[in-house]
């Protein structure tokens, strides 16, 4: 599939880090580095403007690298940047760890997934088909 792209940052575009990569590694476009203490968060450019084609989105997932060494993740997970989305690419980026975390220019921040979605059509009902789970949710299985 081809996307089109604007890259205003000075970094290289997206790209699979690997040949079975789902995600493209999303790089910080900064002017200056961003330091982000406990618990703070911050809306980080990427420089990156995209045209989806009609029927897909773009997730963007935190890096796991960064969640398990840092305690650094996104919020809003997965966001989903729409079709008619033309404005950049920003990553809420929040920091959970004890410890302040500094974010440069150009440093993997996120993934970004490219997945078609289905439109719904909402079908009004009295009653739903009976399941085998029924109602059970939030853990009634057990701690497994």
């Amino acid at each position: 599939m081809k996307i089109r792209i604007v890259n205003k940052s000075e970094h290289n575009l997206p790209a699979y880090e690997t040949l079975l990569s789902a995600g493209m590694d999303i790089r910080a476009s900064l002017q200056e580095p961003v330091t982000l203490k406990t618990l703070d968060r911050a809306l980080i450019p990427t420089g990156l403007f995209i045209e989806l084609p009609e029927g897909y989105e773009a997730q963007i997932r935190p890096r796991s690298g960064l969640a398990a060494k840092w305690g650094i993740t996104i919020l809003n997970s997965p966001g989903t940047i729409d079709a008619d989305y033309r404005g950049e690419i920003k990553i809420i980026v929040v920091n959970l760890s004890n410890e302040p975390f500094t974010i440069s220019n150009g440093e993997r921040i996120a993934q970004m997934v490219i997945a078609r979605h289905e439109k719904a059509e909402w079908v009004l009902s009295d009653q739903l088909n009976e399941s085998s789970r029924g109602a059970g949710g939030f853990g009634h299985t057990g701690k497994d």
